[in-house]
């Protein structure tokens, strides 16, 4: 007797996941980025009012706001070494707590103190520091492998909508509140980032040494145990070299270049507003195109995304119209994220997760610490040789050494071999 066949069941397709935003602990995670990115940004603007009121001199501003970035540079690589050997989130609470402690420390000095103001700002600084690797390793520990490029862009899309909003917000506040008032508003931005986030998913302890025993590597050991991690990656140093260029030759000469230009050829200031805020929208919609675009050579794409910066100082050698200047300031701000959001994808792919945050300290160090170096160089450079020269030689750079970066073994994908759709997790 025969028997029915028993049916197959059929296989249904796998849902697609669940878009970034949708998930609680990255919304926390985001917001808390959010708020350090608002506070970062506002510092300056507010000591700006500081001097405006004649509460800090000119040369007081200068001393807190370079206290601020030598703070930075000194936490950034001790906060990647801690974020690897503890938890992030950990790390993340007290280097933001640091940072918030900073602001009533400002308070009290404004005015009164310039010697307690300067160490405020350098601790300020030094939790802005800590922070950056420890975020940028919680969002891998947070957000599964398919939807880590939604969860960078939107992430970038809040560090620039901070660029955007923050004098702005910042101005508008004035009109009501004092300095001193407005420090502690930053503190409290500050305590947000440090309370909001929720701790990441997923387990980074150091690898323990042969056989479980031996004294664990101190600091130093640690550090360079992150850099041997780095040149594991001929992708990582190739990009990061090529960063190196674009700022700390391509964005040093337009900082100095683009006030001079829009003084002595424009002669308006509107060119100069204009400009960077047409960099800033176009790093918007940057990061809104590559939270969705998967390009089949992702090293390739975002090495011409890079060398689109080269776009800017071109502009301002050439007496075009001011339109033209502030469509290039456009396309560089959307060249650099298309940059960006690969650039920190990747590195949370293909880095070994216990080294994760020492290898971006590396990335904010290097990239960070040389952006003064550029902008201290280019301003007698430009007295000694001419604007048009300085320029010249920056735009060259700006597409000659990502092109160049671009031609690194592993450059093309990132990474030793191409992702696999919808899967980003390590392949090497």
């Amino acid at each position: 007797m025969a028997t029915t066949p028993t049916p197959t069941a059929s296989v249904s397709p796998s849902p697609p996941p669940r878009s970034v935003l949708r998930d609680p602990a990255f919304l926390r995670l985001w917001a808390g980025t959010t708020a350090s990115g608002l506070a970062t940004w506002a510092l300056p603007f507010v000591l700006g009012l500081a001097v405006l009121h004649r509460d800090l001199g000119a040369a007081g501003l200068g001393l807190v706001l370079a206290a601020r970035t030598a703070g930075f540079l000194a936490a950034v690589a001790v906060g990647g070494v801690l974020a690897d050997r503890h938890s992030r989130r950990t790390v993340v609470l007290w280097s933001a707590l640091a940072a918030a402690v900073a602001a009533p420390l400002l308070t009290v000095g404004l005015g009164r103190s310039l010697v307690l103001m300067t160490a405020a700002a350098a601790l300020a600084g030094a939790g802005q520091g800590a922070c950056r690797p420890a975020f940028q390793a919680l969002t891998a520990e947070t957000v599964a492998p398919e939807r880590r490029q939604q969860a960078n862009a939107a992430m970038t899309m809040a560090v620039r909508s901070s660029t955007l909003a923050g004098p702005a917000l910042t101005a508008l506040l004035a009109a009501f509140l004092d300095v001193g008032t407005l420090l502690l508003g930053i503190g409290a931005l500050w305590l947000i980032a440090a309370l909001v986030p929720d701790g990441g998913g997923a387990t980074h302890r150091t690898t323990p040494t042969a056989g479980g025993v031996g004294p664990r590597p101190g600091f130093r050991g640690d550090f360079m145990e992150g850099i041997r991690e780095a040149r594991r990656h001929p992708w990582f140093l190739a990009g990061l070299g090529a960063l190196v260029a674009v700022i700390a030759l391509g964005y040093s000469a337009t900082s100095v270049a683009l006030p001079l230009i829009s003084r002595d050829r424009y002669g308006s200031e509107w060119v100069l507003a204009a400009a960077m805020t047409a960099y800033t929208l176009g790093a918007l919609g940057g990061a809104l195109v590559i939270a969705r675009l998967r390009p089949r050579s992702q090293g390739w794409a975002a090495f011409a995304g890079l060398a689109a910066y080269g776009v800017a100082p071109l502009s301002l050698m050439l007496p075009v119209h001011p339109l033209v200047v502030v469509a290039a300031y456009a396309v560089a701000g959307v060249g650099i994220e298309l940059f960006n959001v690969p650039w920190f994808t990747a590195t949370q792919r293909e880095v070994a997760p216990d080294k994760l945050a020492r290898v971006s300290s590396l990335d904010f160090l290097v990239s960070y610490g040389l952006a003064p170096i550029g902008l201290a160089l280019i301003a007698p450079a430009i007295a000694a040789l001419g604007i048009t020269p300085v320029l010249a030689v920056c735009a060259a750079a700006c597409f000659l050494v990502p092109a160049a970066a671009a031609a690194v073994p592993t450059a093309r994908h990132f990474g030793r071999t191409p992702p696999a759709p919808g899967d980003t997790t390590a392949t090497g």
